[in-house]
């Protein structure tokens, strides 16, 4: 009797073949180098999914996201890398694939390439830019400080402020500087600062390290916070050679912790030989002002005047008395002008007064309407006149009319 073959279901045949590549002690624990493509960042469950290629073949692979919270850099098309992983197969498909647990770049290292990354993208966005940095008070009253309680920066720090500014008020804040919760203390300090509004400027640093231990300052948590800040922030972490992200959005960057103390605030001592210098220089200029008022005034209380005070009085009131006898010969002649004026007038107004013609025996009439009559015509046989002579006035009655033709 002939043996039947064994018809195996999809899902079947896909664990087997998912059972053999599991099985395989060669696949389990791999590290392969390519080229990444096709990748997409899958925001709502955090997982990586990409293509990794060389110049002839390609696999699939996926990072999930308790894996790729882990990386520094963001991955990206193009980018060489070496992961580390298993191959496996995704029944559902039948597809195999490379699942990685860990990724770097190859050749710069992962946090190099995450802190270039951060820094051109938050240079595109212009947090760089100087315009918006704010400027350092002159003379601040309280200096917030945010680093660790326990490291050499802190002493350094309140020992140069207490040194060069005895005046200015220290706000202690403090923060771990290293390791996973550095970031999230440090934001949350400059937070605080900021609502309680309880310093004027704020140092923000730590001491030396490796790039390992600087890293918090290269979080973009921290960058923003720093960005955010309304009071003014002096960034001051490691050596004068180590840069950190922090340095490029802060106000002001130093390049140690004591560098930052001393930016902070003025010298005492300097401000007092500055005080004392343009003291003296005041003393001087006043004394040299007083010396000249005075030579002025000499020259002036010796001269005639102030000698013979009585002579400039009477050169005063002669002159006064030909402005006088200039304004009288003045009035007169206006006077006199103004009378031969008025004469001339008077005279010729005289000739044209109607009075001066009834002085010659002329007279006027004025009829019942009491308008003067020039016509002959005008009149009626029996009518009532006036008669205006130079003394007095008749009342006549016209007896007869004779009008006078031309």
């Amino acid at each position: 009797m002939a043996d039947f073959p064994v018809v195996l279901s999809v899902t079947q045949l896909n664990t087997y073949i998912k059972s053999k590549f599991d099985g395989d002690e060669n696949l389990t624990h791999v590290f392969v180098g390519g080229e990444i493509s096709n990748f997409t960042n899958h925001y709502k469950s955090g997982h990586f999914y990409l293509s990794l290629k060389d110049e002839k073949c390609v696999i699939r692979a996926v990072m999930f996201a308790q894996s790729a919270r882990r990386i520094r850099f963001l991955p990206q098309d193009g980018m060489k890398v070496i992961v580390r992983g298993r191959v496996s197969v995704y029944e559902a498909t039948g597809q195999y694939q490379l699942y990685i647990d860990d990724m770097q770049p190859d050749g710069l290292g992962a946090l190099n390439l995450a802190f270039e990354q951060l820094k051109t993208k938050l240079e595109a966005e212009g947090l760089f830019s100087p315009e918006r940095k704010k400027p350092i008070p002159v003379f601040p009253e309280r200096i917030g400080v945010i680093t660790s309680p326990t490291g050499a920066a802190v002493h350094d720090i309140t020992s140069i402020l207490a040194r060069r500014y005895p005046l200015a008020e220290i706000v202690f804040c403090p923060v771990l500087v290293q390791g996973e919760g550095a970031a999230p203390q440090i934001v949350d300090a400059l937070a605080r600062f900021n609502r309680l509004l309880c310093a004027d400027v704020i140092i923000l640093g730590r001491g030396g390290g490796s790039l390992e231990d600087r890293w918090p300052f290269n979080e973009e948590m921290v960058a923003r916070a720093v960005v955010a800040s309304k009071i003014p922030v002096i960034s001051a972490v490691g050596h004068e050679t180590d840069f950190t992200i922090c340095d490029f959005v802060a106000d002001l960057r130093a390049p140690t912790p004591s560098a930052a103390a001393e930016l902070a605030v003025p010298d005492c001592a300097e401000l007092e030989y500055t005080i004392r210098y343009d003291l003296s220089r005041l003393k001087k200029i006043m004394h040299k002002k007083l010396d000249e008022l005075k030579q002025n005034l000499n020259a002036l209380t010796s001269g005639y005047i102030f000698k013979n005070p009585l002579n400039l009085i009477e050169l005063e009131r002669i002159r006064t008395d030909q402005l006088t006898a200039r304004l009288n010969g003045s009035m007169s002649r206006k006077t006199a002008d103004a009378r031969a004026a008025l004469s001339s007038v008077s005279g010729r107004l005289n000739a044209l007064s109607p009075l001066a013609t009834l002085s010659r025996g002329y007279s006027i009439v004025y009829g019942q309407d009491g308008h003067v009559v020039t016509r002959a015509s005008n009149l009626k046989t029996g009518e009532r006149i006036s008669v205006l002579l130079k003394e007095g006035t008749l009342g006549c009655v016209v007896d007869s009319v004779e009008e006078k033709h031309e």
